[in-house]
């Protein structure tokens, strides 16, 4: 069957006006074999160097637990707004937390060398750093760079909640908190999750490819009986004809669930947002239905206090499902495309989805509502960027699914690990291609040096560079020490390191 499958570049971005997708025939695989080489970095950056890695990952006595909060007035008042949280998390691991401050505006170099002098200072024994971290704030106010240099050594999460004016909401901070808090002191009476996977029925060839390599193979490991067999109580496959209502309904269920969505998130239109607020409330919103069908769109709003997920994780996918970068890792390989005059048309409409010079990074309004909510999920792993099809796909070959990526996150809050633990899950293959794309790199330097035919294929190379910033978009929004409000004695088991 996968055989039959376009080799195709397949985007899940929506023009919001249109509800079309913005990419419709996706772009010939032979365009990744141009993508330059990505920023240099430290090779630090990007390594998982882990404390304690003999410890259980899920116990915070031996990982401990600390907050990241903006410099300031704004800080000031998200740390008042979830003081019951830390209360909480210092009961769990025995000790006082000590919160962290830190100026807005990070880049790489500067989120490592505070990682290194102020997170790692030697003046603190090794057993007393914290490895769970809760960033507090929007993008431009404790940088995404920060947040991905961390995530490469610690589990990581954000939290912001802002209020209609766009604005951080002290009343939304407070209410997430108290939502944690409640889960873990009163849980759900289920020991067992359900396992929820849902793919828009649009008709377009991305989400064809969502249901074909990802969502039909992650049903189907979900369903295996192995020598492990899987945590959840039911596998449930939500029909996506009536779009919102379906998915809605299903995410109503009161069993604590973990779901997979693929869809196309809303970007900007071709007329471009009205207002800046605009964009806030609806880029990244969901286009779970087919155009003309009477609910197409899953907005903030719906989310804001009808039950959807209590108690559970959402791995939404989707472009801008998490939010919107300051650049897109992917704006050079366009531009590149777009100045070569290859594809121009779909190029063009892609680039003036991008984020804008001059516009302040955000997170996404629709997982804002779904963590405000009181009967919502404790956690959203989402995507900080565009959101392509390489994710769950073998980078060459291009219709052979590698869907277990994904499922490794499903599977790990399933059995009972900390979200921040289910993210690291996915980083793992984020650290593997990354590794590859660089080793490549310093193949083709060796063979420039001695004069030798370089050792790397175009399409290779440009395959693992797509691959390795898809993967890196992916980010977690919530407590990364959160965990499914499971109970009994048959209660999933933390999942291994």
């Amino acid at each position: 069957m996968n055989a039959a499958l376009p080799s195709t570049l397949e985007l899940l971005l929506a023009d919001a006006t249109e509800l079309r997708p913005t990419l419709a025939a996706g772009l010939p695989e032979v365009t990744a074999g141009i993508a330059p080489r990505p920023a240099k970095t430290s090779r630090r950056v990007d390594a998982l160097v882990r404390e304690m890695p003999d410890a259980d990952p899920s116990d915070l006595a031996l990982q401990r637990w600390s907050v990241i909060a903006p410099e300031g007035a704004l800080g000031d008042e998200a740390l008042e707004a979830i003081a019951p949280l830390l209360r909480l998390r210092e009961a769990e691991q025995g000790a006082p937390v000590t919160p962290y401050r830190v100026a807005p505006g990070m880049d790489m170099a500067e989120a490592f060398r505070w990682k290194t002098d102020v997170l790692r200072d030697e003046s603190i024994p090794e057993e007393e750093r914290p490895r769970y971290l809760l960033l507090l704030g929007d993008l431009d106010a404790v940088s995404p760079e920060l947040q991905h240099v961390l995530a490469n050594g610690a589990f990581v999460g954000r939290l912001h909640i802002a209020g209609a004016d766009g604005k951080p909401d002290p009343s939304g901070y407070a209410a997430y908190a108290d939502k944690v808090v409640r889960w873990a002191k009163a849980p759900s009476g289920h020991d067992r999750p359900d396992a929820l996977f849902f793919v828009a029925e649009d008709g377009t060839a991305a989400t064809q490819l969502g249901r074909s390599l990802l969502i039909a193979p992650c049903v189907a490991m979900a369903q295996r009986q192995g020598r492990r067999p899987s945590p959840a109580a039911n596998v449930v496959e939500v029909p996506g004809a009536d779009g919102t209502d379906d998915l809605l309904r299903a995410g109503s269920t009161p069993r604590p669930s973990v779901l997979l969505s693929v869809s196309h998130g809303l970007g900007r239109p071709r007329g471009g947002w009205a207002s800046v607020d605009q964009q806030r409330a609806l880029q990244g919103a969901l286009l779970v239905g087919a155009q003309g069908s009477s609910a197409p769109l899953l907005t903030a709003d719906m989310l804001q206090h009808a039950p959807f997920l209590p108690g559970g994780l959402w791995f939404c996918l989707a472009c801008f499902g998490a939010g919107t970068p300051k650049e897109s890792a992917f704006y050079p390989w366009l531009s590149l495309l777009a100045r070569e005059g290859a594809y121009s048309g779909q190029v063009q409409r892609v680039l003036a989805s991008l984020p804008q010079g001059g516009e302040r990074p955000f997170l996404a309004a629709l997982p804002q509502a779904a963590l405000r909510n009181p009967e919502g999920p404790l956690s959203v792993i989402a995507h900080l960027d565009l959101a392509w099809t390489f994710g769950f796909v073998d980078p060459d070959r291009m219709t052979q699914s590698r869907a277990s990526r994904i499922f490794s996150s499903l599977q790990a809050m399933a059995r009972g690990s900390r979200a921040g633990v289910a993210l690291d899950a996915l980083m793992r293959s984020y650290r593997e291609v990354n590794d590859e794309l660089l080793a490549g790199y310093h193949a083709e330097e060796d063979a420039r040096v001695w004069n030798r035919p370089s050792p790397v294929a175009p399409m290779q190379r440009g395959s693992a560079f797509m691959l390795r910033n898809d993967l890196r978009g992916y980010v977690l929004l919530g407590d990364p020490a959160a965990r499914l409000p499971l109970t009994g004695s048959q209660a999933p088991h933390p999942a291994a390191p």
